[in-house]
């Protein structure tokens, strides 16, 4: 008898994996930026730079290696790195530069570990549900991620921020046995097709672009700047919460912690549900305007972020929730669009390239932020830079062209040949 579908194993195994290496570690980092402030005496610039630095550093790296390896073994490197990262900024002394260093490790096990081996592979193994199984996975991210923001603030209270980084990297070491025992990285490793089906799609079959096919398309050129505009204007609302909220008028201590863990939590459980309702409609109608929608509903929560007050806790409410269910469905849609517009065989060198310079998006905006934000004395000018960007971003992926009748194209003849 033919085996059962693998599939929903590795849905659930990519699921866990994914949400410890990166749910844990990127949604928690800036609880602890105002505690390095206070210990080290760094600016604002100074702690939100770590991040920038290492992505500039790194950005060759994706491209050179995530093609070349199996995203299993990836995973694994990567998760190491990141617990050696954590468990550094958990005992560094003062000098800046060694607090650069750990972010360096952190950033290359970001790109092993995270999203792109978890996409390929859940890409591999989904065709026609891909967008659901996109979206169960990135929900493990929002889960895990919450988990953290429980811990972080009772962890530090009791046992101070350095014993709450060391608990953060040790609950990284749980994605291990996972993907030694259950993930494989295609359905054909145990002699399955895509989606469970008798044949494979024609998809598989389909010869994967060079880099230069891809940099010469202005397809991707489009996705690579939409991607790029609202990631990183999510990095730099996620980076800066806090510090807004401080502006606003939280109170240091547990006010503005207690502000930061609501609101972290609402932002994580709100992703849920976006993840979920964007991947099935984006396995139902046009991936560009459900990528689209989704980008200015981002934009347009910028605006409520800046009238959260301690006073009225609405506005809090309001933001979380609007930009986490935004949030969830845009780090999602990045790879299903790349799939349909240049191919599954074609997506480990496609995200290769988009995900670092996304990370350099993410991570350079906020460092800008923080330079507008200390010239101004208050965040409206940032802000409202954050907001003109985002716009360009959804403006950007409005522009795609649909890509269902090129590829119908290259099925037929394919199927002729």
């Amino acid at each position: 008898m033919p085996r059962k579908f693998f599939g929903r194993w590795i849905a659930a195994a990519t699921f866990i994996t994914f949400g410890l290496s990166v749910g844990i570690p990127y949604y928690n980092i800036g609880f602890f930026y105002d505690y390095f402030q206070r210990e080290f005496h760094w600016s604002r610039a100074d702690i939100t730079l770590g991040f920038p630095l290492a992505a500039a550093l790194t950005i060759w790296f994706g491209p050179i290696v995530i093609h070349r390896f199996s995203p299993r073994k990836l995973i694994l490197v990567g998760t190491i790195l990141t617990i050696v990262a954590l468990t550094g900024f958990a005992n560094m002394g003062g000098a800046l530069f060694v607090y650069y260093g750990f972010w360096v490790l952190y950033t290359i096990g970001y790109i092993l570990s995270g999203p792109i081996p978890h996409q390929l592979i859940v890409s591999h193994w989904f065709r026609l549900n891909r967008g659901k199984a996109m979206g169960i996975v990135y929900v493990g991210v929002g889960l895990m991620g919450s988990l953290g923001s429980f811990l972080v603030k009772p962890l530090t209270e009791k046992f101070g921020y350095h014993a709450a980084l060391m608990v953060l990297a040790a609950l990284i070491l749980l994605a291990w046995p996972i993907v030694l025992f259950v993930l494989k990285d295609r359905p054909s490793d145990i002699g399955q097709n895509p989606d469970g089906a008798a044949e494979a799609p024609a998809e598989t079959k389909i010869q994967s672009h060079t880099f230069g096919q891809l940099l010469g398309s202005w397809p991707f050129w489009l996705l690579l700047i939409g991607s790029f505009c609202s990631i990183g204007s999510i990095g730099a609302v996620n980076f800066h919460m806090k510090f807004v909220f401080l502006d606003a008028g939280f109170q240091k201590g547990p006010s503005v912690d207690a502000a930061w863990r609501t609101a972290s939590v609402l932002v994580l459980w709100s992703s849920i549900g976006g993840r979920l309702l964007i991947g099935g409609l984006a396995d139902r109608f046009s991936k560009k305007w459900v990528m689209t929608g989704t980008y200015f509903l981002v934009a347009g929560t910028i605006p409520i972020l800046l009238m959260v007050r301690p006073s009225n806790e609405t506005f809090l409410y309001a933001f979380a929730v609007l930009f986490g269910f935004g949030m969830g469905a845009d780090y999602m849609l990045i790879p299903l669009m790349a799939a349909e517009q240049f191919g599954v065989n074609s997506l480990a060198r496609a995200m290769a390239v988009i995900l670092p310079v996304n990370t350099i998006g993410q991570t350079w905006f906020p460092y800008f932020v923080s330079i507008l934000r200390d010239q101004a004395g208050n965040y409206t000018i940032a802000m409202g830079t954050v907001l003109a960007v985002a716009l360009i971003g959804a403006l950007a992926i409005s522009i795609l062209p649909r890509h269902e009748a090129r590829y119908r194209t290259a099925t037929v003849r394919e199927s002729v040949l």
